[in-house]
């Protein structure tokens, strides 16, 4: 960011600007104010920020979404973005849609339960994820640090006003009927909620062993919650990849992800996804998005922390980092298997003199191309591409601004 102000103009083409604007909003946004030349055609808008989104306030904290209604683009996913007061609950629901998570701040415990009456109970931090498959009833509360968290679902029209909730099912039960099915009397039921409480505030529990109940059902088999901590990211010369999909999250068999870092100076590859759109949520940093669409299509946009994006099926991109701290970003798909396609793998991968005639290339400037994947490398030629082995320590807050203490 600058305080210089932006000039709508390039190589003789645009002119100042004398209307009226926002100002700051050009500064954040400079490959939209000036396109870079190779942009043409017509593309609808991919991006959207939680920033500019309905936001509900409730006495145990807040939420606001991004849907289909907010950004028409989105075809696959939906994005809500939820903050608890220490203590607080997302009360007892369930929904038609699987649920992907992640902890972006703070500390909850969740619950769930399945269709054979198994549960589950487990706490997590930031960077953790957890997964509730469609129709499984669970809840979020908030420990003693409070917590804010991403949650993804599997329907572009999810709405966060529209789950099934506890209270709201009971206020709208006869009380005959909910004494018949709790066995005990209607006077025992006086001081039922009268509507939904949604979000709310609560005492932060005690240890999780002190408040876990015995199910003679036992208990979901497979963990809802992932610890980040036990995933070894994929190392590369200018960042690190995590890669969460069934393979790793066996839970998560609707949606999958992949959480990238990206340093200063470097950039995800040109590639594309040839099973899923992708869902992008920017957690820290400044990006460049270039996307190409076939026949000649293509526009670039800016992302910041807090913003959401959309890249079309199987369309071409790259997502550079132009900040001055690493890029984090979350890439998610309707699918429970990961995949992509690396350009530099397919060219490597064809024959020679193919390659040379469709670029207007020497055989040996092609045989001198990048000959292997590599989804996260230097855009600033000055950097030293020597690739960081992993190690143990390589987690989520292995960086430099500790986004997500």
């Amino acid at each position: 960011m600058t305080d210089v102000e932006p000039i709508r103009n390039r190589d003789h083409t645009g002119w100042v600007d004398k209307g009226p604007r926002n100002i700051e909003r050009d500064r954040q946004n400079p490959d939209i104010l000036v396109p870079p030349t190779t942009d043409h055609g017509t593309l609808p808008n991919m991006r959207f920020s939680f920033s500019d989104a309905h936001q509900r306030l409730e006495e145990g904290g807040w939420t606001r979404e991004v849907t289909n209604r907010e950004l028409p683009a989105s075809h696959d996913l939906a994005g809500v973005d939820m903050c608890l007061k220490p203590g607080a609950y997302r009360e007892l629901h369930w929904h038609k849609e699987a649920e992907w998570a992640f902890m972006i701040a703070g500390n909850a415990r969740v619950t769930a339960l399945d269709e054979d009456g198994r549960s589950f109970i487990d706490d997590i931090k930031a960077g953790d994820l957890w997964d509730f498959e469609a129709s499984l009833p669970h809840s979020i509360q908030a420990l003693d640090q409070g917590c804010e968290f991403l949650l993804v679902f599997s329907e572009p029209d999810f709405s966060e006003n529209n789950t099934f909730l506890l209270t709201d099912w009971l206020a709208h039960t006869p009380k005959d009927v909910i004494a018949a099915n709790f066995k005990t009397s209607e006077d025992a039921l006086t001081s039922l909620p009268t509507k939904e409480k949604y979000i709310f505030n609560g005492e932060v529990p005690g240890p999780l062993a002190s408040v876990k109940r015995q199910n003679a059902n036992g208990d979901i088999p497979v963990p809802v919650t992932l610890h980040m901590d036990t995933v070894t990211p994929k190392q590369f010369e200018a960042g690190k990849v995590w890669i969460i999909d069934s393979s790793v999250f066996p839970a998560a068999q609707t949606i999958s992800a992949a959480i990238v870092e990206v340093q200063p100076g470097g950039m995800r590859e040109l590639h594309w996804h040839p099973k899923s759109e992708e869902w992008d949520y920017y957690v820290q940093g400044h990006a460049k998005v270039g996307v190409f669409n076939s026949a000649g299509l293509a526009r670039t946009y800016n992302f910041q922390a807090g913003d959401v994006g959309v890249i079309p099926l199987v369309a071409g991109h790259y997502i550079q980092n132009i900040g001055t701290e690493p890029l984090i970003f979350i890439e998610l798909f309707k699918n429970p298997v990961y995949s992509d396609v690396s350009l530099n793998k397919w060219l490597a991968t064809n024959p020679t003199q193919m390659v040379a005639d469709h670029l207007n290339l020497t055989p040996e400037a092609v045989t001198s191309l990048p000959q292997e994947e590599a989804a996260v490398i230097w855009y600033d030629q000055s950097k030293t591409a020597v690739p960081k082995q992993p190690s143990e320590t390589d987690d989520l807050t292995d960086h430099a601004s500790d986004v997500f203490k």
